[in-house]
């Protein structure tokens, strides 16, 4: 025990992990059999665009089958406890995805229907088996399924989401992006989900400030009876109204988020 606690003095046990986690293991990739303190250094380093397309590989976690100890530099067989110093290697400890993690303020739990781990506690959670992830219980009973919602890239940065350490947004369409992504687009004034074009949040503040510019601003007599299509991107109904420069209302659902697909506004004749 005292050997050990030399051992974790002298090391400098604050320092261990990497940027992704806080732990005393590096893993032995299975894949390339190199050293990498984990799956995600790996990965950076191994599936970049600087690497050669035809070299580019993920490491694939629930192959791992070795680990190297931090403070004493043994590598074995994947256990939560170093055989040789019996350092813990991670306080939270998965053997079915070979994970650990000393940071345990992030609740991590393990999710069979996901099959690998998930952060924010399990009780906080449950497995939507349609969508094939995990969504919070504040979601259980509102949000639209999608089949396999996450098991597809960013629309926005293209990362593949089901994998991914960032926080996730899950939009009113059903379709998932990242959270930080979602900020980005409304910071430059999108509000349409990039897959869909459905409303990705509340607009019906936007709407009432355009029923006011479009009744302030009637059109010119030549344009008053004329008549387009459009398709509400919200509610998908297809509807004939009055051609306004502005913008046009769906009149099922009272929503902007429109587009003209028929009848273009007639040109204006010289007398």
């Amino acid at each position: 025990m005292e050997k050990l606690q030399q051992m974790e003095t002298d090391s400098g046990t604050d320092q261990y992990g990497c940027v992704h986690y806080r732990r005393k293991c590096k893993i032995r990739a299975p894949c390339c059999g190199e050293v990498f303190d984990c799956r995600h250094c790996h990965n950076e380093a191994k599936d970049s665009l600087e690497v050669d397309v035809r070299d580019r590989h993920e490491v694939p976690r629930h192959e791992i089958k070795l680990v190297i100890c931090s403070l004493c530099n043994k590598e074995q067989d994947v256990h939560q406890d170093c055989s040789n110093c019996g350092t813990c290697l991670g306080k939270y400890f998965c053997a079915k995805c070979n994970f650990f993690d000393d940071d345990v303020s992030k609740n991590q739990f393990h999710c069979d229907g996901c099959g690998i781990c998930r952060t924010g506690e399990a009780e906080n959670f449950y497995h939507c088996d349609k969508c094939g992830c995990c969504y919070s219980y504040l979601l259980k009973d509102s949000h639209r399924c999608v089949d396999r919602a996450m098991h597809h890239n960013c629309p926005v940065c293209f990362e593949y989401l089901f994998v991914s350490t960032k926080a996730i947004s899950v939009l009113h369409c059903g379709h998932t992006i990242h959270l930080e992504c979602l900020y980005e687009m409304r910071a430059h004034r999108q509000f349409s989900c990039p897959v869909c074009l459905r409303s990705a949040c509340d607009m019906s503040d936007a709407w009432q400030k355009l029923d006011q510019e479009v009744a302030a601003s009637p059109m010119p007599a030549i344009y008053q009876k004329k008549m387009i299509w459009i398709l509400c991107n919200d509610c998908g109904t297809t509807s004939n109204v009055q051609f306004h420069i502005i913008a046009h209302k769906c009149p099922g659902c009272s929503s902007y988020n429109t587009r003209q697909t028929r009848g273009a506004p007639a040109a204006c004749s010289r007398s």
